[in-house]
């Protein structure tokens, strides 16, 4: 599990990504301070760890950034404690917040809970735009009608759902989703995204993909 680190004081940077490192975590630390969500965008991450003081631009709009393009749960960590701050996190889209200088047992256990909470395998059904993707029976569901989906039309969808709001390439699409084992060229990619949005249409599903010219495609 990749955990990013925002935090513009090295120390605490460093701090956080020994005792993250300790914990079987995997570490990403961000420093391109003008470009943080584009940054994160090349890894596949499961949690933020954000700090508010930032150069540039605070945490607060940070977060806002990373929660228009990412599925991510995000931890405010930081020297501000007021009901203020907390609160303006939470508007932002924080799943938490803590000040330091911070207990290390009560962040890993903050962690440990917002990893558990955003992980999608502890739920049933992922809802967007009133489709509603079944996790265990791989159907997708819409209105009163169901579609089955295969093994790599709900790879696809899945990626899509958890990525919702983010423009998403073929490239990306066949980097992220398969490794040796389940690798699809670039044409197989195609051929199931046109039976995906086949499937769609026959239960009256026209607003779930958005194709962007020349970029990909848009949940």
């Amino acid at each position: 599990m990749k955990i990013a680190v925002i935090e513009d004081d090295e120390i605490t940077r460093i701090e956080l990504s020994k005792l993250l490192d300790a914990q079987g975590y995997e570490t990403v630390l961000l420093t391109d301070f003008e470009n943080l969500t584009k940054e994160l965008q090349q890894y596949f991450i499961g949690l933020v760890l954000l700090d508010i003081n930032l150069p540039y631009e605070n945490g607060f709009k940070v977060c806002e950034k990373i929660k228009k393009t990412m599925s991510v749960p995000v931890i405010f960590v930081t020297s501000r404690d007021t009901n203020a701050d907390e609160l303006r996190s939470i508007r932002a889209g924080g799943i938490d917040f803590i000040t330091k200088p911070y207990d290390t047992l009560i962040l890993l256990e903050k962690i440990k809970r917002a990893l558990k909470l955003s992980n999608p395998d502890n739920f049933r059904e992922i809802i967007k735009k009133d489709c509603t993707l079944d996790l265990h029976l791989s159907v997708l569901k819409y209105q009163d009608k169901t579609i089955e989906l295969t093994r790599n039309e709900f790879r696809i969808l899945y990626y899509f759902f958890m990525n919702s709001s983010k423009i998403i390439s073929k490239d990306e699409l066949l980097e992220k989703l398969w490794n040796d084992k389940y690798y699809l060229d670039e044409n197989v990619l195609l051929v199931n995204m046109t039976r995906l949005k086949k499937k769609m249409k026959e239960i009256g599903i026209f607003h779930l993909l958005e194709n962007i010219r020349g970029k990909g495609w848009k949940l």
